[in-house]
């Protein structure tokens, strides 16, 4: 067990290497304007050459790689060149934001879709082809076009949840709860389809092998058979499609932040990738990704102690 966590924590510090180098090279192939727009039109030529010395744009790319990687060893990322602000205060503040989203929607999504998945896999004709109509229309509608609808019923038309803004838990949970209710909801609809048919697909062919057929012949109950057993089979590839939702949200919740004007990483990563603010989004770039690493690691650890197979793949 501990061969394969390091093989995943390997291929994870792999991954984290190979993103920040990818989006330091994309974000300093072209910087000659960056410090005329910190500086407003009105500076002069020696003004830019002083300011872009002072950012280290003069210096050699690679050396500067190797200055932020030493940096971001130590926790340092170095501050926003447009707002002076720390990019670790900068992203710690708005993470929980974007956390709470992302979080909040595996949750949901887990429950909800491995109810329906198994409702449809176990209850074929009417029952299936519902559950089957749901998620179509769920992938089908996109996320923002949920949350404006969402909002237009539950906000202004029914006024129960807030329309906009965000409530940290700190200042109250019940605030925090209202507040995230609506987003979770438009972004949990394309994922419930996503990961309710994965659960369907393997449960039913779970349900099919020699092994389950043993089982019932020997008599145990069928409640037993199916939710101990059976669903126990068809954890693996739905916890995989799960964890790709968790990477996919990570970029969709950036619409869903706007439309409901919530301060998350969305909004700041769009912001610092517009303005070609370097040391702000190599530092979401890092963070992000390593969330990711953590979270796909904990679901390989969980597979692979539900499924031991999976641990010599």
């Amino acid at each position: 067990m501990w061969s394969f966590v390091a093989r995943r924590l390997a291929g994870g510090l792999a991954l984290l290497v190979v993103a920040s180098s990818l989006t330091f090279l994309l974000m300093n192939i072209n910087t000659s304007g960056i410090a005329l727009r910190i500086l407003g039109d009105q500076a002069t030529a020696e003004q830019i050459a002083a300011k872009e010395a002072e950012l280290g744009l003069d210096r050699p790319i690679t050396e500067r790689f190797v200055e932020w990687i030493g940096g971001a060893v130590r926790g340092d990322f170095g501050v926003s060149w447009f707002t002076s602000e720390s990019v670790w205060h900068t992203v710690m503040s708005r993470l929980p934001v974007t956390l709470s989203l992302v979080v909040g929607t595996v949750l949901v999504t887990a429950i909800i879709a491995t109810a329906l998945g198994v409702l449809a896999a176990t209850r074929r004709g009417a029952v299936d082809r519902v559950v089957q109509v749901i998620s179509v229309v769920g992938a089908a509608a996109p996320n923002f076009w949920m949350g404006l609808m969402l909002i237009i019923i539950f906000a202004l038309t029914l006024p129960i949840f807030p329309a906009t803004g965000f409530v940290y838990p700190g200042t109250s949970l019940v605030g925090w709860a209202s507040s995230i209710v609506l987003p979770i909801t438009a972004l949990s609809l394309s994922a419930v389809s996503a990961v309710s048919q994965q659960v369907r697909s393997a449960f039913i062919e779970v349900e099919s092998r020699d092994y389950v057929r043993t089982l019932r012949s020997r008599g145990l109950s069928e409640r037993r058979v199916l939710f101990l057993h059976v669903l126990r089979g068809a954890a693996t590839p739905a916890l995989t499609v799960l964890a790709l939702q968790f990477v996919g949200l990570l970029g969709g919740a950036v619409v869903v932040e706007r439309v409901f004007a919530l301060p998350g990483l969305g909004e700041t990563i769009a912001s610092a990738t517009t303005l070609g603010d370097v040391p702000l989004v190599m530092g979401v770039v890092a963070i992000s990704v390593t969330l990711v690493v953590v979270v796909n690691l904990v679901i390989d650890i969980i597979t692979g102690w539900i499924n031991p197979k999976a641990r010599l793949s």
